[in-house]
């Protein structure tokens, strides 16, 4: 059966990439699905591909042969190839990816796909054996699944009525109703919590964290209020400078304890990493963390007594990641 749109249409979506095997977006092994398009843009994003909805054009230096048929055939010549590379014109690019369809050795890469729901459920079941072996299942990542709204509650119906364990990743910025959509059909939410001040929040997400809060509070009481045991696991990300002070963790930590009900099973600290710097030159952006090193194990684990001290059930707090092999 084919899933169809108001206006007759199947039910697409745009993507960035499904990753099989994952172990660190839920329980088991996991294929996560990456939408595209976000509605923060947080200043450290370890996808910054994802942030925009739009296609980009991505350029991938060690699969460039130098033969400059993509120049020849961009429309409108955003594109020079130079002794040090291809450079696009950012300014110029529509992001049509004529030049992708044309490189003969995909340097390159058109970042969004759209996939019809048929398609893709076609896809990620070919994956079940591993969701049953080791309790694993799909999770929807992004970017924000949650702008794809329609997509994401339709998809995880799909999956719930395959048996196979949903699970949603979310920056939790949105309308309420729209996460009222999606909780029904989701077995696990996975919840972004970074940053406890509101106009710090502002300046390094694009907004401040009132919606997102709130989400969090609505989330917890709709599973306080279902009778089959779900719950929510917490992730912050750890950034130099940005999210890893004592008073941001100890004030995540009281709002997970006096806010959330009970009802989140996991806080997990996620470790800064530096491997998406490739990522931003890629994209000709910059990235502001680019020199920052991994944090130490030592850290790590500082952190994570600082929030099993916030007043949090000490047994959900954990850590995941790799850090830097000085004091580790």
């Amino acid at each position: 059966m084919t899933i169809l749109a108001n206006n007759a249409l199947p039910l697409t979506a745009r993507l960035l990439e499904i990753q099989r095997m994952s172990t660190e977006d839920g329980p088991g092994l996991r294929t996560t699905i990456f939408f595209k398009g976000c509605s923060l843009k947080c200043r450290w994003c370890h996808n910054p591909e994802s942030i925009a909805a739009h296609p980009q054009v991505m350029w991938v230096e060690n699969r460039c042969i130098g033969c400059g048929t993509c120049a020849e055939q961009c429309p409108e010549g955003a594109l020079t190839l130079t002794g040090q590379g291809m450079v696009i014109d950012r300014q110029v690019c529509r992001n049509c990816s004529i030049c992708a369809e044309a490189c003969p050795t995909a340097a390159l890469e058109r970042m969004g796909k759209k996939w019809r729901m048929e398609d893709l459920l076609v896809e990620v079941l070919k994956d079940r054996a591993y969701f049953d072996a080791s309790g694993g299942g799909v999770t929807l990542s992004g970017g924000e699944p949650a702008l794809q709204v329609r997509f994401a509650s339709a998809f995880l119906e799909r999956l719930r009525e395959q048996g196979v364990h949903t699970a949603l990743d979310t920056c939790g910025l949105y309308e309420v109703g729209i996460l009222e959509q999606l909780m029904p059909v989701t077995d696990l939410l996975l919840y972004d919590l970074k940053l406890m001040e509101p106009m710090r929040h502002h300046k390094l997400t694009g907004h401040d964290n009132e919606r997102i809060l709130d989400n969090a509070i609505a989330a917890a009481r709709h599973l306080r209020h279902r009778a089959d045991g779900r719950r929510m696991w917490i992730r912050t990300p750890i950034i130099p400078g940005a999210t890893d002070g004592q008073e941001n963790i100890i004030g995540i930590g009281r709002f997970i304890a006096t806010r959330l009900e009970g009802m989140v099973s996991r806080w997990e600290l996620c470790v800064f990493n530096n491997l998406c710097a490739d990522k931003y030159r890629r994209l000709g952006l910059a990235w502001p963390y680019a020199d920052y090193p991994l944090p130490t194990a030592h850290r790590m684990e500082n952190l994570a007594d600082m929030a099993r001290a916030s007043g949090v059930d000490a047994d959900i707090v954990c850590w995941s990641g790799a850090t830097a092999v000085k004091g580790a």
